[in-house]
Parts: C-alpha cells; structure tokens; sequence
C-alpha cells in the first residue's frame, strides 16, 4: 500500500480485534502451549532458563517442573497459569544474569517461593532493602 498505510497502519488497525474474538491473554496463553509442546522451543526456553540454575530453590523447583506441565496438561485452561510462571521464570533467570542479587532474591522469594502478599509493602523482613533501595534511588 501507498500513503503511509503500509503494512504497520494495518496491523495496528486490526490490533483490537484480538481481545475482541477470545480475549487477547486467551490467544497468548494457548499460542503458548503449543508453541511449548514443540521440542525446539521447549529447548530454546531450556537455553534461556539454564544460566540461573541452581541460584534460587524456588526458580529451580519452577523451571524442573515445567517441562512435565506442558506434556500432561490436560485442560487448556491450565494455559494462562502456565504462561504466567513461563513467564516469572523467564523474568528470574534474567534478573539473575543482569541484576544485583538481592534483587533476584527479592524477586524469587515474592514471586516464586509465596513469600509475598500480592501487595505493595509485604515482602519478607529478610529482604536486603537498603541495597535494593540504593539501586533504585538516585545518586
């Protein structure tokens, strides 16, 4: 197309109707699951996941089972909480290549180990606050 409504404007028009048919997470969530029950993408997150093995027990305890969810799966509805800790452990793994540990940490122990009360304010007193504050705060 010419005048400016190239293949960009046309994506961007249809852009709505994904949470329109089935809902957007809905889509994500399935697109997951089987793009997950396919051996090169099942090793591609392994490769992914593989530099933060054994830093965290609960990342470690996330990412071992993985790989039996997404090959007994029984229900599809089952795909959103696994595109969530997909997700989380994706998230971890990343935090603990680029980020100070006790911001790994944080994140494992909330995320991954329950040691969070889905709000604002209610991590665990072992937490390293002052470095993640230091971090945060600026200099």
């Amino acid at each position: 197309e010419e005048g400016g409504e190239g293949i960009m404007a046309r994506i961007y028009r249809e852009m709505p109707l994904n949470s329109i048919w089935e809902g957007a997470g809905n889509i994500m969530a399935l697109d997951l699951l089987r793009a997950l029950r396919k051996a090169d993408v099942a090793a591609a997150l392994a490769v992914e996941l593989a530099p933060a093995q054994g830093a965290h027990p609960a990342l470690d305890r996330l990412v071992q089972a993985l790989p039996a969810r997404v090959e007994h799966m029984a229900t599809e509805i089952e795909a959103r909480r696994l595109a969530q800790d997909v997700a989380l452990a994706v998230q971890a793994a990343l935090l603990c290549q680029t980020a100070p540990d006790a911001v790994f940490s944080a994140f494992c122990d909330s995320r991954l180990a329950g040691n969070w009360g889905h709000a604002f304010g209610t991590l665990g007193a072992a937490t390293d606050f002052d470095t993640i504050l230091t971090r945060a705060l600026p200099r």
